[in-house]
């Protein structure tokens, strides 16, 4: 009732819940300038009944972040999280004898359970984390292999302690990938297959081909194919020493029973050209074009992203915090045809937005290409890579054209439009973390308080919320104190792992916001007491890999891991190192990390930087038990000579374009965790540039005289150098 909901928006306190259930984004007023406001969360009862809207209530189901948030509510893809999703009443050993036994009647001798649902998501519906209810382990990286015998799962470095936190050890044994002696998943299978042949025959490994890369099939095949040769010296093409069996539908669904969440159906919402940059028939025809050259009649499209970014469409709830439908489409010469839930599209602005576009079910996908390729002369484009294998097998080899689509980079290089919208977000994301800060600082120093980090996480929320096109996180916010910040991708909740922040200890936040014209991803490492000087020693060497990346001037088409080594120079001259890449792409208003750019220190990744790509700066140092520290900004790519932004301009045959970088991200880094002695000239004249042009960008945004006003200009001050 309107009076009741008057009286409950008048506490600064709720003014961020009546934001989450009045709008898809928050217009609310500023904190008082007279005093600190904090606009944090809880509980606040329950909104959404089962996996659709109550009458009542504008808001999308309950994958979203948002409103997750204002229901106080864990998330669904990190370590604070309980170990087994909500409605799950069974042991792990149940579940794993339940699973045995399934397989056993199938003649099944592993079952592989990955992270990914049918678009191969870095983030995925609760529907779809099957791994998670199997093992307790929800990151959003990770396989479980289980066998008759042993349960194994394998997840990277970002991982390892959150891996170990969650899962039985008497259960499950946590392989650590990338580590020397630890062996591929397939290469695990290939030796298993060996050693049993002889005694037992084929291995037969189960998998559920919707939630399978394309490539998964062929890269077992190699590894059971070197397997055979190695271990027992034979040819496996005649009778292979194992085989994959995709013919049986999920083993995982049944043992979850009716707990199992439903699939997500929240509707689309078109996105504005004047954030798009592109029409939708501008988009088809590039793909058109491309298709044309590589002699394809259709073109498949199975990442969510990708089907968000041709059609021009977002939506809000289906996956936590990434603006994307559950669908796939497909282009060919003459249709374009979306696939999805027809609840998604049942708005008259969304038929208006679509009307040139064919609607057809979500399941129907995969007849569909079949059909398709059973016309004379048709081949069928799909990227392998980003395709789930359900999809890909239905396509003859002769007929499958299997490389980048045209989508990815199309998406990859924003267009003036996107790059426009993505500097916005930062400045408005800027504000908001200034008056977060402030209030921040205000309570561990001038009020002595010790504030928690679930309470932190939902601050920093409410002051993004407050910020025009403000929709959601862009992922779930990172807020470590002391020896949780070196959990790289922790997640606070109440209880015992949760610490509390005071002057003692240094905390580092992770967080971003999803804009309706752009996307944001930020880390800062604060200490309001005393650092020591290891302390700031490190800090100081992370902040000097930022700066190095940052300053790199370098050739168009220049691969990402080219540049890796500027980010950690500093920190291995002190003998140290990181375990996870320095930087990935960003969507603009899109998923947080997009591909297909890197920079990591691996080689695989060839992929080309180019103008109008965005990606993350992000160096860190992480001592279990102690710290973490890390400092991100976003960058986008620009050429040197403005001349070359001419698409007429030609270069010469012994010239190159190259690029360097324009910030993004508007967020002061702190200046007394840095040792002097430690940074050059040309590094304190980069801090103080860029100090300047945070100030010039978001102080027109936050009012004269405010905390937030005055932290800024303290914080944009130049470096005392003497």
């Amino acid at each position: 009732m309107l009076s009741t909901m008057t009286k409950l928006v008048s506490h600064p306190k709720n003014r961020f819940r009546h934001l989450a259930a009045t709008a898809l984004f928050a217009l609310a007023s500023s904190p008082s300038a007279a005093s600190f406001s904090s606009p944090s969360l809880g509980s606040w009862g329950s909104i959404v009944r089962g996996g659709s809207l109550s009458p009542q209530s504008p808001l999308p189901t309950a994958r979203s972040s948002l409103l997750q948030r204002s229901l106080a509510s864990t998330t669904t893809t990190d370590l604070s999280e309980a170990s087994t999703i909500a409605g799950d009443t069974m042991k792990p050993a149940e579940k794993l004898e339940a699973l045995r036994a399934k397989m056993k009647e199938l003649s099944l001798d592993v079952m592989i359970i990955p992270s990914d649902d049918p678009h191969l998501s870095e983030y995925v519906p609760e529907a779809y984390m099957r791994r998670k209810f199997m093992s307790g382990f929800g990151g959003s990286a990770g396989t479980a292999v289980v066998t008759q015998e042993e349960a194994h799962l394998w997840t990277d470095s970002r991982y390892w302690n959150e891996a170990s936190m969650t899962i039985d050890g008497s259960l499950w044994t946590l392989q650590k990938q990338g580590q020397p002696k630890v062996k591929t998943i397939v290469g695990y299978l290939g030796d298993l297959a060996a050693g049993r042949f002889e005694s037992h025959g084929a291995l037969k490994v189960g998998i559920d081909p919707f939630v399978h890369p394309a490539s998964f099939a062929k890269d077992l095949k190699e590894a059971f194919a070197e397997s055979a040769k190695k271990e027992l010296d034979r040819s496996d093409d005649a009778n292979p020493i194992g085989e994959l069996d995709t013919s049986h539908p999920n083993l995982i669904d049944p043992i979850w029973g009716e707990a199992r969440p439903e699939v997500p159906y929240n509707a689309f919402r078109p996105h504005p050209l004047e954030f798009a940059g592109a029409s939708v028939a501008e988009k088809v025809e590039s793909v058109r074009k491309e298709m044309e050259e590589k002699k394809a009649t259709m073109t498949v499209f199975g990442a969510l992203d990708d089907v968000a970014y041709l059609l021009n469409v977002r939506a809000m709830g289906d996956v936590d915090t990434c603006p994307v439908g559950i669908a796939y489409a497909t282009v060919t010469n003459d249709e374009i045809t979306l696939y999805c839930d027809p609840r998604k599209v049942e708005s008259a602005e969304v038929k208006e937005h679509l009307k040139e576009v064919t609607i057809k079910e979500y399941d129907a996908i995969v007849d569909d290409v079949k059909a398709h390729c059973e016309a004379e002369g048709n081949k069928v484009w799909i990227d392998c890579s980003r395709s789930n294998l359900a999809i890909s097998s239905v396509i003859p080899e002769k007929l499958l054209v299997d490389s980048q689509n045209a989508i990815t980079p199309m998406k990859a290089c924003k267009n003036d439009a996107e790059l426009e919208g993505m500097r916005k977000a930062h400045v408005v994301d800027g504000a908001a973390m200034a008056k977060f800060i402030a209030w921040l600082e205000n309570a561990i120093v001038n009020e002595g308080k010790s504030v928690s980090e679930v309470e932190i996480d939902e601050v920093l929320t409410g002051y993004r919320a407050e910020q025009p096109g403000f929709l959601e996180c862009s992922f779930p916010t990172i807020a470590g104190v002391g020896p949780n910040a070196a959990i790289i991708h922790y997640r606070a909740v109440e209880d015992e792992v949760m610490k509390h922040l005071d002057a003692s200890q240094p905390i580092l936040i992770d967080s971003g916001g999803q804009y309706t014209y752009g996307t944001t991803d930020v880390t800062r490492t604060w200490h309001f007491g005393e650092a020591t000087e290891e302390f700031k020693d490190t800090y100081t060497r992370v902040l000097k890999g930022n700066i190095g990346v940052d300053s790199m001037i370098f050739p168009e088409d220049t691969p990402g891991f080219v540049l890796d080594v500027f980010a950690r120079k500093a920190l291995w001259e002190a003998g140290k190192d990181y375990g996870h890449g320095t930087g990935h792409g960003v969507g603009a208003a899109l998923n947080v990390h997009e591909g297909p750019h890197s920079i990591s220190p691996r080689f695989g990744n060839k992929e080309g930087l180019k103008k109008g790509m965005v990606v993350s700066n992000e160096p860190g140092y992480y001592e279990d038990g102690n710290f973490g520290i890390r400092i991100e900004n976003l960058l986008e790519m620009q050429y040197v000579k403005p001349e070359h932004n001419d698409p007429s301009f030609e270069v010469g045959p012994a010239e190159k374009k190259f690029l360097k970088f324009a910030r993004l991200t508007m967020i002061p880094i702190q200046k007394n965790l840095i040792k002097l002695d430690l940074m050059t000239k040309a590094e304190l004249d980069w801090l103080d540039s860029y100090h300047a042009e945070v100030f010039e960008k978001v102080s027109p945004l936050l009012e004269a005289g405010s905390p937030a006003m005055k932290w800024l200009e303290k914080s944009c001050e130049k470096f005392d150098r003497s």
